[in-house]
């Protein structure tokens, strides 16, 4: 009996027959391996492509440095506060402000002169000074015939009492094509962070 275990192994295992067995299931183990490399190699470089064709097509239309003009315009006017000086950046006729302060709506065909007064009231209040503005990308652009609008993320920063100050916020505009070039035709500020640094 033990003879013919001994026979069955060497006939199931002896004479080299499980080393080439070993041998194939080996080679078909590295190739299984290569081709499931060369695949996943493959996918990731599809869904790479995929991923950066799908960035590009999210990139978002911006305003033109034409279109960008006033909105730079109206910071350069609510930072100096020249005395005397009215703003120009806004559009002729229609013109409708919605603003964190009073009266918070400015519109009609005094809007633009009220809407100095408000703002110069405002700042005296705040006793701001120093007041700079910088824009992230706009988003949401959309343009029918003469008139575009956006939004602007925006940060503001400056001194309020004394008191360095920096406020986050939305700044969405309307712009109407003119004879002299785009004009602010609306737009709405909307405050989403504020702190204040006390000194």
């Amino acid at each position: 009996m033990r003879r013919h275990a001994r026979r069955c192994a060497s006939i199931e295992y002896g004479g080299g027959r499980l080393d080439s067995e070993l041998h194939l299931y080996r080679n078909e183990h590295t190739a299984n391996r290569r081709a499931f490399l060369a695949r996943a190699y493959g996918h990731w470089l599809a869904f790479l492509f995929c991923f950066l064709m799908a960035g590009a097509s999210r990139a978002e239309e911006q305003p033109t440095a034409a279109m960008m003009e006033p909105v730079h315009g109206l910071v350069a006017f609510m930072s100096s506060l020249r005395r005397g000086e009215q703003p120009t950046v806004f559009a002729r006729r229609g013109l409708c402000i919605v603003e964190n302060f009073a009266p918070f709506l400015f519109c009609g065909s005094q809007a633009a002169a009220n809407w100095s007064a408000g703002f110069r009231a405002h700042a005296a209040a705040g006793d701001l000074k120093n007041l700079a503005a910088v824009f992230g990308e706009a988003h949401d652009f959309k343009q029918s015939d003469k008139r575009v609008y956006f939004s602007l993320p925006t940060t503001w920063t400056g001194l309020t009492h004394g008191k360095p100050f920096e406020e986050h916020g939305a700044w969405s505009f309307v712009l109407e094509q003119e004879d002299a070039g785009w004009r602010i035709l609306g737009y709405g500020w909307g405050v989403t962070a504020y702190s204040e640094t006390p000194r």
